[in-house]
């Protein structure tokens, strides 16, 4: 298992590329707030989607539509990927979800 540290920069720099790729979308479409290990997505019709840490699994989660994604980091290929196998990648989850809901493309 990684350790926390390389786990907790890896998370850092997530987040911050999450809110770097909504730097250019108008906040009343969509607008992320981070506090801690919670980053919350909030669209214009008031619905979340929130990201989060999961610090004993050294997961990533995304919460959104009412479906949960939990995410582990690959180190081979440099990407969070679900833990279901379905070969679904953090950042092109979070980018149909806010597509689907705000009618917005994100560039990562």
């Amino acid at each position: 298992m990684m350790d926390e540290p390389r786990y907790l920069r890896l998370v850092d720099d997530t987040f911050k590329k999450i809110q770097d790729g909504l730097e250019d979308v108008d906040p009343d479409d969509v607008d992320a707030y981070a506090a801690g290990d919670v980053l919350t997505i909030t669209f214009r019709d008031r619905s979340k989607c929130v990201v989060n840490t999961q610090r004993p699994t050294r997961q990533v989660w995304l919460a959104a539509r009412s479906r949960a994604w939990h995410f582990n980091y690959d180190e081979a290929a440099g990407r969070w990927i679900d833990d279901k196998g379905r070969g679904d990648e953090l950042f092109a989850t979070l980018g149909d979800v806010i597509k689907t809901t705000a009618g917005v493309e994100v560039k990562w």
